[in-house]
């Protein structure tokens, strides 16, 4: 999977932009260098300019390499990722509980 580095740097343009999308509304939006996951044909990441891609993701976690928070996971039993001219959009189902949940489910108990 993709690896954030210190050192890399990302010009306008360069980059991804990315939408976690639930029945209920936007779980995360923002920039990324890379998405990561794994799909029926194997593991795969999505980078600038890359060619139009959809694809099913059954229970695997979707890594989201941010510009400004660094890595980002997002698990659900069932998700679907469009990549369309540089704009990732990530549809997941109102019944899966990703680890970014658990973990703000944690913090505010």
């Amino acid at each position: 999977m993709f690896k954030t580095s210190e050192s890399s740097s990302n010009k306008a343009g360069d980059a991804l932009s990315v939408r976690v999308l639930s029945p209920e509304g936007v779980i995360w939006e923002g920039r990324a260098q890379a998405v990561s996951s794994v799909n029926s044909q194997g593991p795969f990441d999505l980078l600038p300019d890359h060619a139009h891609f959809i694809s099913l993701i059954d229970n695997h976690p979707i890594q989201v390499a941010t510009e400004n928070e660094g890595l980002r996971d997002f698990t659900y039993s069932t998700a679907v990722i469009r990549l369309l001219d540089d704009i990732v959009t990530i549809y997941v189902d109102v019944a899966g509980h990703s680890e970014e949940k658990k973990k703000n489910i944690r913090d505010t108990a």
